[in-house]
């Protein structure tokens, strides 16, 4: 067999692993719905920040409209106005800094990949692009977890538990999607429960072509090892931003064997607005939750979501 691809000059693939890298988190990643889509940069050097966003920590005011005959007219025209006092707004820039490193290093010997050498690349990058969104997946549900503002408690019902998240996004005004993501035991007792059963025929079902919601809380099923420990996250959807930025993906001839180094490397983070963060709760761990309390019923009174 030749060995002429130990000829072969350094071959940068950053292009195509962010697009693999993207493609990938769109269609594996489990917390997809909470940060959106991967960023992703090429050639961020040594940079420790990822980029900057603009915020504002001035509160919406909400007052009632002065009808006041001295407010704006008579006594106050100069000095007042009806619509309240008037703040001034200033976006300020905030650093987002990366938060955690990755890389990888695999080798290639033509004698005995038993593939071609560039098929054998592309199947590696795909398969080091699922890694890392495995990584990701991780590093963002103990992000959600150490960013949420609240516990609900242990999930021994888990219709008093998304009762009580249900009142929080009210109170809170919440008017995006909501999302709970959940472990295969709770995911379980919600199917299980008395008030999704088929013949309640009201908005309490939670099947919605394939789409399970639970008090209009759209429920999503993940794996234990990406929960830090929880059996529920509730989080509103598209309020945070997860990215990466890649140093270098190449391959480089090897001069210990007739083939090619596979290396990357990169850093990534995630972000989440300290206003945004009063959106997220926890509930309970994977041992504390029971469907003890949440078996069928053929009663028909209706209830409510």
């Amino acid at each position: 067999m030749a060995t002429e691809n130990n000829n072969l000059p350094v071959r940068l693939y950053q292009k195509q692993f962010i697009a693999m890298m993207q493609t990938v988190f769109g269609v594996q990643s489990t917390f997809t719905p909470t940060f959106g889509d991967l960023q992703a940069l090429d050639g961020i050097q040594n940079n420790a920040i990822a980029f900057s966003v603009k915020a504002n920590d001035v509160p919406v005011a909400v007052g009632d409209y002065s009808k006041d005959p001295n407010v704006a007219f008579g006594t106050g025209t100069s000095n007042s106005n009806r619509f309240g006092p008037m703040k001034e707004i200033i976006y300020g820039d905030i650093d987002v800094p990366y938060d955690f490193g990755w890389s990888f290093n695999e080798g290639i010997d033509q004698f005995t990949v038993n593939n071609d050498l560039n098929a054998a690349v592309a199947d590696r990058l795909n398969l080091q692009a699922q890694a890392k969104t495995r990584l990701f997946n991780g590093k963002l549900g103990a992000y959600l977890v150490a960013s949420a503002a609240a516990d609900l408690g242990a999930v021994d019902d888990v219709n008093k538990v998304f009762e009580a998240a249900s009142e929080r996004y009210t109170d809170l005004e919440v008017v995006v999607p909501v999302r709970a993501y959940v472990t295969a035991e709770v995911y379980n007792a919600i199917i299980d429960h008395q008030l999704v059963t088929s013949y309640k025929g009201s908005a309490v079902n939670i099947d919605e072509n394939g789409i399970v919601r639970f008090r209009d809380i759209v429920v999503t099923k993940t794996h234990t090892r990406y929960m830090a420990g929880k059996a529920i996250i509730f989080s509103p959807d598209n309020i945070g931003r997860a990215f990466t930025g890649i140093n270098v993906v190449r391959t480089i001839q090897s001069e210990n064997f007739a083939g090619v180094a596979l290396q990357g490397a990169g850093k990534a983070g995630q972000w989440i607005s300290d206003d945004n963060r009063q959106a997220i709760f926890t509930a309970g761990t994977s041992a504390t939750t029971t469907t003890s309390t949440v078996a069928p019923t053929t009663t028909t009174t209706t209830s409510h979501a």
